[in-house]
C-alpha cells in the first residue's frame, strides 16, 4: 500500500456521552507502517476516541475514513481492522479452547452459501493452519488447548493477538492493551508487536499510559485531553512542557529500570 496514503483519516471527531462532552474536534491521521499512541489523564476522552473510531459508539460530529472509505461502510472490509480492547469480558466458565477463540478472527475470503463442499473443506484447513501459525507467532502455540477462563493476564493478551494475527489486518487498535500485565511482560508485548508490525505491514493505533514504554517504542504521540493537546513525534509531543499542558501540574513521569 502506498506509504502517502492515509489507512485512517478522522476529521472534526465530537463525541458526547449523554450530556457530557467526551471528545471535541479530534483531526489526525495515520499512515500505513506507523505505530502512533494516545496519551492522557484519566477521562481524557482515550478509550471513546477508539471506540469511535471504529465505530463501536455514535459519534456527534466528524467524519472517519478507514482505507479511503467511510467506516460505516466498510461492509466485509471490516475484517482488515483488528482490535484489543481494555478489558476482554467472558464468563470464564464458558467452554471454548484457545484455538477456537483465534479461530473466531478467521473471516472466509468467499461468502459461505456460495461456497461447495470442497472449498468449505480447502477454507478450513487453512482455517486451522492460520490458527496454528498465529498462536506460534506470539509464543501461545502451548496454550492452544486451554481453557480461555485458565489464563492469566499476559496469556490472554498474546492470545488476543493471535485472534487479531489469525487474517490479514491493515489497522490494529489497542485500547490499554498491556492493562494488568507486569513492567517484562510489557516490554516483551512491545517488542512482539514491533516485530509483527515490520513483517505484516500493520498501522497500530493503542492507547496508553505507559509514558516510557511510548517513547521507546511508538514512531508518534497524540497527547489528549478531551481535544489534541499537541502531536508529534515522542521526543517532541512528550516534552516536559507538552505533558503538563497534557495532563496538568502534579504529573509524574516514570520511567523504567533495565
Amino acid at each position: 500500500m502506498n506509504k502517502d496514503i492515509a489507512i485512517l483519516k478522522v476529521e472534526g471527531l465530537t463525541v458526547y456521552q449523554g450530556s457530557y462532552l467526551a471528545v471535541r474536534d479530534v483531526s489526525f491521521e495515520l499512515f500505513p507502517g506507523t505505530d502512533t499512541a494516545i496519551v492522557g489523564p484519566n477521562g481524557a476522552g482515550k478509550s471513546t476516541l477508539v471506540k469511535a473510531v471504529l465505530d463501536l459508539i455514535p459519534r456527534s460530529a466528524g467524519t472517519i475514513e478507514t482505507l479511503g472509505c467511510p467506516i460505516a461502510r466498510l461492509g466485509r472490509l471490516r475484517h482488515l481492522l483488528g482490535y484489543m480492547p481494555q478489558n476482554f469480558i467472558f464468563d470464564r466458565s464458558f467452554p471454548i479452547s484457545v484455538s477456537e477463540l483465534v479461530g473466531l478472527g478467521w473471516a472466509n475470503k468467499e461468502k459461505r452459501g456460495d461456497l461447495f463442499f470442497s472449498k468449505l473443506w480447502r477454507q478450513d484447513r487453512e482455517k486451522s493452519a492460520a490458527v496454528v501459525e498465529a498462536l506460534r507467532r506470539t509464543d501461545a502455540y502451548d496454550l492452544q488447548h486451554r481453557a480461555i477462563g485458565t489464563l492469566s493476564g499476559g496469556q490472554l493478551k498474546r492470545v488476543l493477538l493471535a485472534y487479531c494475527l489469525v487474517m490479514p489486518r491493515k489497522l490494529l487498535v489497542l485500547d490499554e492493551a498491556f492493562a494488568g500485565v507486569d513492567v517484562q511482560g510489557t516490554a516483551d508485548f512491545y517488542a512482539l508487536l514491533n516485530e509483527l508490525k515490520r513483517e505484516e505491514g500493520w498501522t497500530v493505533l493503542q492507547v496508553s499510559h505507559d509514558i516510557d514504554m511510548v517513547s521507546r517504542h511508538c514512531d508518534r504521540v497524540l497527547c489528549l485531553n478531551q481535544t489534541i493537546v499537541c502531536t508529534g513525534k515522542p521526543e517532541i509531543a512528550l516534552s516536559p512542557q507538552n505533558l503538563l499542558a497534557t495532563y496538568g501540574p502534579g504529573f509524574s513521569r516514570y520511567q523504567h529500570q533495565h
